[in-house]
């Protein structure tokens, strides 16, 4: 399940809850379905990474990054796999929830959700292996969860949740990036073509800071707005500033972490998207 990115897709969910509080357009139900529908498609989608690597090989015994069980032998190909779409089956239960909320419209996200939750690993073009994983994650892990969460919770789109779905965009990338830079000895001797992979370590980790910063940038109309209406909120510039803390030291050692050095900096780097997250959940209530 790999426990330590399950931040990536909790946080979009998270950012689109506190936008609807913030706009006193919050509903309960509808936050937590979109809460689970998201942790579970991203299960899904690492499942399947997993099952469909050992499948093309690409995944190698005693690699660099964390244990992978079949891999290993540690778990049997065919049960991975059985597990995968049965959760797959799950998951569309849970989004088909959403319906009432979001309306029929919601059908076509979950498909297509649910396509490229399989897609960055499996099919014919598997996006991962042809310098498209980021752009995925881009979209499916911040643009997707965080302007749709707000659409089935709030019951209206808003300009802000798009620029939040961008934020939640830039700081998920970074967590593949992180995973990439690892594995990119391993990725090149697999035929795997990450971004990394064809750009270079060096290009990667500037990306990485790049990232950050902009991930904060694109909520400059939020801070904003916050400083125009509410004096008494400017408390919340304190998140936007510890999470470039954060993600700087985090940087700095990813340019100087070689190997399984780089495993703990994977869940540093989603820890910070998730300290983000949180810390401007807990504001939007308190304001």
């Amino acid at each position: 399940m790999r426990l330590r990115t399950l931040p990536v897709s909790a946080s979009g969910v998270l950012l689109a809850i506190g936008i609807a509080v913030w706009q006193n357009h919050f509903r309960w139900i509808p936050a937590i379905l979109c809460l689970v529908f998201a942790l579970m498609a991203q299960v899904v989608s690492n499942f399947a990474n997993e099952y469909y690597d050992y499948r093309r090989g690409a995944d190698k015994k005693g690699r660099v990054g964390p244990r992978r069980g079949v891999t290993e032998g540690d778990i049997v190909p065919t049960s991975l796999r059985n597990v995968t779409y049965l959760t797959l089956a799950i998951a569309c239960l849970v989004g088909c929830g959403l319906i009432p909320y979001g309306g029929w419209q919601m059908i076509p996200v979950g498909i297509m959700i649910a396509v490229f939750a399989l897609a960055y690993s499996a099919g014919p073009y598997p996006l991962s292996y042809h310098g498209l994983g980021e752009l995925t994650v881009f979209l499916f892990y911040g643009m997707v969860p965080v302007i749709f969460s707000y659409y089935v919770i709030a019951g209206r789109m808003d300009a802000l949740a798009v620029l939040g779905g961008i934020t939640i965009g830039f700081m998920g990338v970074n967590v593949l990036l992180v995973n990439n830079y690892r594995d990119m000895d391993d990725d090149i001797d697999a035929g795997k073509r990450t971004a990394v992979v064809i750009f270079g370590r060096k290009l990667a980790a500037a990306a990485y800071l790049f990232n950050g910063f902009m991930a904060i940038a694109m909520l400059s109309p939020l801070w904003l707005m916050i400083y125009l209406n509410d004096c008494l909120s400017h408390w919340i510039y304190l998140v936007p500033l510890l999470y470039l803390v954060m993600h700087t030291i985090t940087w700095i050692k990813l340019n100087r972490s070689t190997g399984a050095a780089l495993n703990p900096l994977l869940g540093a780097t989603a820890r910070n998207m998730l300290i983000f997250t949180v810390l401007m959940l807990l504001f939007f209530f308190v304001i």
